[in-house]
């Protein structure tokens, strides 16, 4: 490709839009578009590397058994109902309706309608174990996009699904998927770690996220200092630690004028936070619910949506809880009625606590819910682990990082077998549920991730295994015929070899050309000199460390192909 003929926009100021680097470098270096907002354009260099880590997906998922279909983006509202998704996925389903005004939704995920094409044309145990996989735009209509291609409304995913026989066989195609996606993401140069995840609204239980890390990441990671644990903060839990025993003290009632907060308590008391007791109203879905957890601790929303089992959870407005005699900041579960209380499980073995006194500006002192000074309806681990804790698999201590989510894999045994009534015939003759598993990777996530690990001031770092183009080719001056000539000998010697190479061709000064390099990030400059070319070399500086060096004409095609084989690998 010559550069005069090629269509990279690239921009000197940093787009206002942008805020993380990823996002930033894409839009300068002419690679992204914004159409509306979490909708974007791929421009060629862009799409040139999303093509790459297509196939290597492709690669690994058929290295795996995995066999590639293509399924429609405009699903029929029919299957979702008969799921039971249709009602309960949320705001992010983006629902049409055809002419005819009949209901469909624009795909976030594919598990209904693969399932419906198992349950019409598999019949029988002698055809399991399959894995259909698909790469295809999803669309999730979400509340705040952004972050580029991190967080968007319409994006490019891979989604393959596992059916098996049983357990045993599900854990095998599990442990299929963990190995390919740990290769795909190895071979596109990040720097990832797989952790335990939530399962969200895909539904079944295990399942592990690949996580790019980034400090600009979405998600908080826990990990050990000690041993091979990780999981992501949503799903990261302990068995609470054994609580010294302590004489139960006569409730008290103080005032504590002007205390909204945990912190104001304490500094007014004169206690540590975590001897008291936060308690929060949540609303789920039409119920009113009381949470209790330790002063020092973050209640996990999502821990309490899974236990309550809810749809929508939020903190109940101040209506709700003026309608029973409550002030915010002064909340307490003593002598609540009519309520449901839920704690996390610390909460039942403290001592001593202080609460809300549910009475004007006042605390209780020396609660005890062994004496039976408040009730519990149910006790579960609602609270996030925070860095610096005791490891729940070993005596180290957990660490925390930030990451990007690029990928995740799950079990989902037989929800969608039972609700959609997928079976197949066993050996016995008799009908049995298949098992089975769904496994996503967000390629323009991916795409990101990469930019997000891989850069520097001045640009982009690709990776060769997803650069858009290996190497580009500058003549210093394009006025002197000599040196246009050698370049143009150059590129057609490289293209003939099948190296995938730029000639920057345009009529602009070579500190320009220099600087859209580094930008766009090719991981190989070759700069044609007239000083070098009198010696019968070119200059070669390698774009991940800066290193320059002179190579031979004669040699330089058998010297680059040499040098992308190695940066290839993993």
């Amino acid at each position: 490709m010559k550069a005069s003929n090629m269509f990279a926009p690239t921009l000197r100021e940093v787009p206002a839009e942008a805020e993380i680097i990823s996002h930033k470098l894409m839009l300068r270096a002419g690679m992204l578009r914004k159409t509306a907002s979490g909708v974007y354009t791929y421009l060629p260099l862009a799409w040139r590397s999303i093509r790459k880590i297509e196939e290597i997906v492709r690669q690994e998922m058929d290295a795996k058994g995995g066999q590639e279909l293509l399924m429609p983006a405009v699903q029929p509202a029919e299957i979702w109902q008969e799921s039971g998704r249709w009602d309960v996925y949320g705001a992010e389903l983006w629902r049409v309706k055809d002419r005819n005004g009949r209901d469909f939704c624009l795909g976030p995920t594919h598990e209904e309608m693969i399932s419906i094409i198992f349950r019409n044309d598999v019949r029988s145990y002698k055809q399991l174990p399959q894995l259909w996989y698909q790469i295809q735009t999803k669309y999730r209509d979400e509340r705040r996009p952004r972050f580029g291609l991190m967080r968007s409304r319409e994006f490019i995913m891979k989604d393959l699904y596992s059916f098996d026989l049983d357990e045993a066989g599900l854990a095998k195609s599990y442990d299929l998927m963990y190995d390919a996606y740990s290769r795909v993401f190895a071979r596109c140069g990040l720097n990832f770690r797989p952790v335990e995840a939530d399962s969200g609204a895909i539904g079944g239980k295990g399942s592990h996220e690949f996580m790019a890390l980034a400090e600009s990441g979405e998600s908080a990671i826990l990990y050990c200092d000690t041993c091979d644990w990780a999981a992501t903060d949503e799903i990261a839990g302990r068995e609470p630690l054994p609580v010294p025993a302590e004489e139960m003290l006569p409730v008290e009632k103080v005032d504590t004028p002007d205390c909204g907060t945990v912190e104001d308590v304490a500094k007014f008391l004169q206690v540590p936070t975590n001897r008291i007791v936060k308690t929060m109203y949540y609303q789920a879905d039409e119920q009113l619910v009381i949470a209790l957890v330790r002063g020092d601790r973050r209640i996990n929303e999502i821990k309490l949506q899974g236990l309550l089992g809810c749809n929508e959870l939020t903190l109940a407005e101040n209506a709700a809880l003026e309608v029973h005699g409550q002030k915010v900041g002064y909340l307490g579960p003593v002598g609540v009625d009519g309520v449901k209380i839920v704690a996390d499980a610390e909460v039942p073995l403290m001592f001593n606590v202080i609460v809300g006194a549910n009475d004007g500006e006042r605390h209780l002192l020396n609660v005890n819910y062994q004496r039976g000074d408040f009730r519990i309806d149910q006790v579960a681990d609602l609270r996030y682990l925070e860095e610096g804790e005791q490891c729940p698999h070993c005596q180290g201590h957990l660490k925390l990082a930030r990451g990007i989510e690029v990928g995740q894999i799950f079990k989902l045994h037989t929800k969608y077998s039972d609700s959609l009534h997928v079976v197949y015939a066993g050996e016995d003759g008799q009908e049995h549920p298949v098992v089975m598993g769904c496994y996503g990777i967000g390629i323009g996530r991916t795409l990101a991730a990469v930019v997000e690990q891989c850069n520097d001031a001045d640009g982009i770092i690709w990776p060769m295994a997803v650069a858009p183009y290996q190497a580009v080719i500058i003549p210093v001056n394009d006025r002197e015929p000599e040196l246009k000539e050698a370049a143009e000998r150059i590129y057609a010697e490289l293209e003939t070899a099948g190296v995938e190479v730029v000639l920057d061709d345009r009529q602009e000064r070579a500190g320009v050309k220099f600087k859209d390099a580094d930008l766009i990030g090719y991981p190989v400059r070759i700069t044609v000199g007239a000083k070098a070319l009198a010696r019968g070399n070119v200059e070669v500086r390698l774009r991940k460390n800066g290193e320059m060096q002179e190579i031979a004409l004669d040699s330089l095609t058998d010297w680059l192909k040499a040098y992308i084989l190695v940066e290839s690998l993993y």
